[in-house]
């Protein structure tokens, strides 16, 4: 992403106070739709080549078949998007409840996605947020439109990067594909979350140790009280990352906080 673009997004994601950012968050959301119709138009005069099989895609990145190929959640629990006996609470969140409400996953984070992603977060593939974005829109479009409007989420948080992270990275993944979903479901993109140095990858540990590594990882920077918050990241593995971020949301007065992924990592025994 330009260095423009980024700047804008900037500008579009603070909380208004008395109607003083409304302009700014207006003119960000603007750029988006221009850009975003700007890579319409060139996809559609370019040929397309899928990125799994490069069979004709079209105007989209994956082809149809491919698409339709993608492993998908069926009955899952409603909190925690783990498979669940036709789709109820499970016993883990019904005896420890975590911090947010519900989670939507698009996809199981199982081949291709997990490839797909990956190329994404580390291999600086911006394109695939497009598909990304599209994808987790889509799949919380229809819970979103049915609910009424008290019950939806009235913003979008991307779950943040440490600096030198994002430094490293040139990007935050979260942040892009949140970008995408913010115009497909057309809420606003906030960003009220500051992350604190320290903590290690998780990747890079055992599933038990995650979430003592990001204990403390948050902070909370800009007024979210009353707020009913989407907050998007691209995968949910242990949900450590995601339940420290909801809890310091709610802790600093958050009406609610859901959690909405592009792909779900299933225990072993549920794959």
């Amino acid at each position: 992403m330009s260095n423009r673009a980024t700047e804008t997004f900037d500008c579009a994601d603070e909380l208004p106070r008395a109607n003083e950012f409304v302009p700014a968050r207006r003119a960000g959301s603007q750029w988006r739709t221009l850009r975003g119709r700007v890579m319409r138009v060139a996809q559609l005069a370019l040929p397309q080549h899928c990125e799994l099989c490069v069979a004709n895609s079209g105007s989209g990145l994956l082809c149809a078949a491919c698409v339709a190929d993608l492993p998908r959640l069926s009955a899952c629990c409603p909190v925690c998007a783990l498979p669940s006996e036709d789709g109820a609470r499970c016993g883990a969140c019904l005896a420890h409840p975590p911090p947010w409400s519900r989670t939507t996953a698009a996809l199981v984070y199982a081949f291709p996605v997990d490839r797909l992603l990956q190329q994404l977060k580390y291999g600086g593939r911006l394109a695939l947020a497009d598909w990304a974005g599209e994808t987790l829109a889509s799949a919380v479009r229809p819970s979103f439109t049915s609910r009424v409007p008290s019950d939806r989420p009235d913003r979008i948080v991307a779950l943040p990067l440490a600096t030198a992270r994002q430094r490293e990275r040139g990007f935050n993944q979260a942040r892009e594909i949140a970008a995408r979903v913010a115009d497909a479901i057309a809420l606003p993109l906030h960003s009220p979350l500051g992350r604190i140095a320290g903590a290690k990858p998780q990747a890079a540990l055992a599933w038990k140790d995650r979430a003592n590594n990001v204990r403390g990882a948050f902070r909370v920077d800009k007024d979210v009280r009353g707020g009913r918050i989407a907050l998007i990241d691209d995968v949910m593995t242990t949900g450590a990352t995601l339940a420290e971020a909801a809890r310091v949301l709610i802790g600093a007065g958050a009406a609610d906080v859901e959690c909405w992924v592009v792909a779900r990592t299933l225990r072993i025994n549920d794959r």
